[in-house]
């Protein structure tokens, strides 16, 4: 029995084209600028320092740091200290109601009526843990975190490295037989049954789910029934 459902975001409850077309052009535009007039705050050090780190720059300067961000956007680098930056950049933008977060038509509705069906909602994604909140905090359909029981990013582990998976499990408190992975990258979904989930592929239009598919596959979340 699913007493849990696990959701990524791009792709399974959110357009790639809203992060690809809206989120990182806003973050690339204003990250220097950003970390010119913020360097100051601890947060904000911390982050320039391990991005420093895993780069594996010694004594880096400022502007070292900032083509390296710049650099790591451009190549859709999965690092956490830029997606804690850029977090703290998108953060502005809805504020300011530059921008809302982007959700597939039928996923508010669905995803309320698994809570109300008593199963806990989980976001797992490569964004942080601050910028899903914002996403779902400020989406086209209104403020969904009171949906959600918990937030993952890759400070728990990789996205398509197994072990990630028996984490969050851990930190939910069930076996990982009783927990729904939702993800539209077959990688992950893979990670994800090595560690016992259940799991299903989101192949939204005009993708469409492949005959030799090891999971189970629906089109979006209206064809989803977990049991």
């Amino acid at each position: 029995m699913i007493k849990a459902i696990v959701t990524d975001i791009e792709g399974t409850t959110s357009s790639i084209d809203f992060v690809k077309d809206v989120l990182f052009p806003y973050a690339r535009e204003r990250l220097p600028a950003f970390i010119e007039t913020h360097a100051d705050r601890p947060q904000v050090q911390h982050w320039l320092h391990e991005a420093a780190r895993e780069a594996g720059l010694v004594s880096a300067e400022r502007q070292e740091v900032i083509d390296l961000l710049l650099r790591w956007i451009d190549e859709d680098r999965k690092a956490t200290p830029l997606k804690a930056l850029q977090g703290m950049i998108w953060k502005d933008g809805y504020r300011d109601g530059d921008f809302r977060g982007h959700v597939y038509p039928e996923v508010a509705g669905r995803l309320a009526e698994w809570k109300e069906r008593g199963i806990r909602l989980y976001v797992y994604s490569s964004g942080s843990v601050a910028a899903q909140k914002l996403l779902y905090g400020h989406s086209e359909a209104g403020d969904l975190t009171p949906l959600f029981s918990g937030y993952f990013d890759t400070e728990i582990g990789n996205k398509r490295d197994a072990e990630s998976y028996r984490r969050i499990a851990h930190a939910l408190g069930l076996h990982s037989s009783e927990i729904l992975f939702l993800s539209d990258v077959t990688a992950e979904l893979d990670a994800a049954a090595d560690a016992g989930f259940a799991t299903t592929l989101l192949a939204r239009a005009p993708v469409i789910c492949p005959a030799d598919s090891k999971h189970a596959c629906v089109s979006d979340f209206s064809a989803i029934s977990p049991a």
